[in-house]
């Protein structure tokens, strides 16, 4: 493994060098004033949420001007996204970098997708860069919320539309072909206020065939129907084209990082992405607050899945509509006591169509693909869930606070295969020149449910200073896809929740301007993990065992007259199996890799911050920031490791009016060569990597009218 001692001389030496953006970020370490609404779904003074929540601000989201993702959210201390090309990421927060559904994504409040039809790459059906505020909250959500929020929840929060009437144009141009117009527009007339966001996307990419569109739509509107009743209505519209990348060989790695063996349709993502809902909040009194959110969903992907073409190659169609309403009612009986309750419904029903195909092949290239004319899977299936919770908040004394919380969730999901039952189960596949075989589940219906328990302390020393502690259990049910699309593994529909336990205490506070804190310990244990191994020429899916996850999270910052700011994002991770094997390899063997650390599962992860805006000209602002990912093992067995990478980039921007902004950034400063993703396969030694973008420039301007 690679020292990486010399990083904090090379960005001091850099930033003598160079003045640095005084970028907004800095300020979030400001936890101490952020009101945060998700652990809630109300505003709350972060000092008195007993969890580890980050927000960033639209000022911060617009300072780094996001291309994906990651570029925001791995500002927070705990976070790491990836970048699988396009907008396509995994994420790992007090997880390994992994496609489990473990996390849960909401647009103002409401899941981006239902519950059982988790997808890791879910983000890119949000529009991050024109969001008003993202909240990520770091292990299981509350009580408020339930599968899927285990290692954590991002929360993306429309922009509310402005006083008065005002439009923005931000264009941006870049390397490899990138380019973007983010355009918006609003204002309140009398009890109606409107914003409206569109971002256009397009890159070429600096892989091979590696091209990438996006369109997207957001939209809010705000009406104070009376002093007692507001409505919010916020709806959201995306389509997705993306092209697939290829994992990399060692040598073509090192030296034809471009190289992308999918080439023409081999494989392909297109997604249509369809989210609204309307927020009607009624204050009945002072003490009580009803809000109901009926919402809808409808998302299509029609794709090529990159990762089987080598061994099940496949075209599939999948589509989901979903109507559902959040209910709450909070009630503040004293000065003391509040409690809320509330009760979550979703109905969900899904189509899935798969039609087995046979890739052409010209050297090391995948040029394209032939239907063979036979369905691999084509069922239908509708999930119904009904979720009731509670949560009670009692201030103990003035400075110590509990609450306690439960939720109650009720899944079912009504299976119909579509398929004869004489439909063959193998097909033929001439590419590889053996056949594949596809079990199906016979008609029936599965259930889960789970309770939820919450709790947790606040102490607070004083306005400045808190500390904090919890326990929160969580759960993550079997996706439809995992239980109903079976491949070459039998009886997936018996697959059991994903479940966990987690422990953690947390201190924030606000020494003075030049230091903000935000710390926090935690320790997680999940049981009846979901694993997915390649067995052979198979491809198999198990509840393999149990892991323990441990970390500690660190965020600093704080800001100078000088006009100089820093922001230090930190943690270290012990993560293990424990009682963890299952069947792989060819000729088939039990491997039991208890004791061993868990695969893709990064050290240590950081990012820094340092930031200037010279007192002579305050219109100059510019930012020096460096990432950080530690070492992992590749995978379970924990023979291969990567030895992390640490990136650094530079943001600028100038004021030239009070409507005008000119900025860039330079991505990969040093033109480090990282993975973004690199694993193997048990029982095989070939590692693969996920080249990261190479040294690449951005520059753009916002024009205010």
């Amino acid at each position: 493994m690679r020292s990486n001692t010399s990083l904090p001389v090379l960005m001091a030496s850099t930033l003598l060098a160079i003045p640095s953006q005084a970028s907004e970020l800095p300020r979030d370490g400001e936890n101490m004033e952020t009101v945060v609404v998700t652990g809630t779904r109300e505003a709350r003074n972060v000092m008195d949420v007993p969890e580890a929540i980050q927000a960033f601000d639209q000022a911060q989201i617009e300072a780094v001007s996001p291309s994906h993702p990651s570029e925001i959210l791995n500002r927070a201390a705990g976070v790491h996204v990836n970048n699988l090309g396009g907008e396509g990421h995994m994420t790992a927060i007090r997880q390994p970098i992994t496609t489990r559904g473990v996390y849960l994504f909401l647009e103002d409040g409401v899941p981006v997708r239902p519950t059982g039809f988790f997808n890791h790459n879910a983000l890119y059906e949000v529009n991050i860069p024109q969001s008003g505020r993202l909240e990520v909250t770091k292990g299981p959500g509350s009580a408020l919320y339930g599968s899927d929020a285990i290692g954590g929840i991002i929360n993306a929060i429309s922009k509310p539309p402005p006083a008065s009437t005002e439009a923005m144009l931000n264009l941006e141009a870049g390397s490899y072909g990138w380019g973007r117009a983010l355009i918006s527009a609003g204002g309140t007339v009398g009890q109606h206020g409107v914003e409206l966001n569109l971002n256009l996307t397009d890159n070429e990419g600096f892989r091979d065939a590696g091209d990438y569109s996006r369109v997207s739509f957001t939209g809010r509107w705000d009406y104070a129907v009376s002093d007692t009743l507001r409505i919010k209505t916020v709806w959201s519209y995306t389509e997705v084209d993306q092209s697939g990348i290829s994992g990399l060989e060692e040598d073509d790695y090192h030296h034809h990082v471009e190289f992308n063996e999918f080439h023409g349709d081999t494989a392909f993502r297109d997604v249509q992405a369809l989210v609204a809902s309307s927020e009607f909040a009624w204050t009945l009194d002072e003490q009580r607050l009803l809000t109901l959110t009926p919402y809808v969903r409808d998302n299509s992907t029609n794709m090529a899945p990159s990762w089987m073409v080598t061994y099940d190659p496949n075209t599939r169609e999948s589509e989901f509509s979903s109507i559902g309403m959040l209910g709450k009612y909070r009630h503040i009986a004293s000065d003391r006591l509040q409690w809320i309750a509330g009760i979550d419904l979703d109905y969900t029903p899904s189509d899935y169509r798969e039609e087995a195909v046979s890739h052409s092949i010209d050297g090391d290239i995948y040029t394209g693909f032939s239907p063979l004319g036979v369905l691999n899977y084509e069922y239908e299936a509708t999930q119904t869930s009904v979720s009731p919770y509670f949560q009670v908040e009692y201030r103990i004394t003035d400075n110590l606070i509990a609450s306690l919380g439960g939720r109650y969730d009720y899944f079912d999901i009504d299976y119909d295969n579509q398929l004869p039952d004489d439909y063959p189960t193998s097909v033929f596949i001439p590419q590889l020149g053996r056949p594949v075989t596809h079990y199906r589940a016979d008609d029936q219906s599965v259930s889960f449910d789970q309770f939820s328990p919450k709790v947790g302390l606040v102490y607070q020393f004083n306005d400045e200073h808190a500390a904090y502690a919890n326990y929160r259990h969580a759960f993550s049910i079997p996706s439809v896809g995992t239980l109903f699309r079976s491949g070459t593994t039998g009886n997936t529909e018996s697959l059991e929740p994903i479940k966990a336990d987690s422990y953690e205490l947390g201190l924030r506070g606000n020494v003075a301007p030049w230091l903000r804190y935000d710390l926090a310990l935690y320790h997680m244990a999940i049981t009846d993990d979901i694993i997915s191994v390649v067995n052979g020429f198979q491809r198999n899916v198990y509840n393999a065992g149990e892991t323990d996850h441990s970390g500690i999270e660190i965020a600093l910052s704080g800001s100078f007259e000088s006009g100089l700011a820093y922001a230090f994002a930190y943690t270290h991770t012990d993560q293990t199996y424990k009682g963890f094997s299952y069947t792989c390899c060819f000729p088939s063997q039990n491997v039991d890799v208890s004791g061993n650390d868990v695969g893709k599962a990064p050290e240590s992860i950081a990012n820094v911050t340092l930031a200037y805006v010279p007192p002579a000209l305050p219109a100059l602002r510019m930012e020096l920031e460096w990432e950080h990912l530690g070492e992992y093992y590749t995978d379970e067995t924990n023979t291969s490791t990567y030895d992390g990478h640490d990136l650094l980039n530079l943001r600028a921007s100038y004021d030239l009016s009070a409507a005008l902004e000119l900025y860039a950034r330079v991505q990969n400063l040093a033109d480090e060569r990282y993975s973004t993703y690199t694993s193997n396969q048990v029982g095989d030694p070939d590692i693969s990597y996920r080249p990261g973008l190479p040294r690449a420039a951005f520059a753009g301007f916002r024009y205010n009218f």
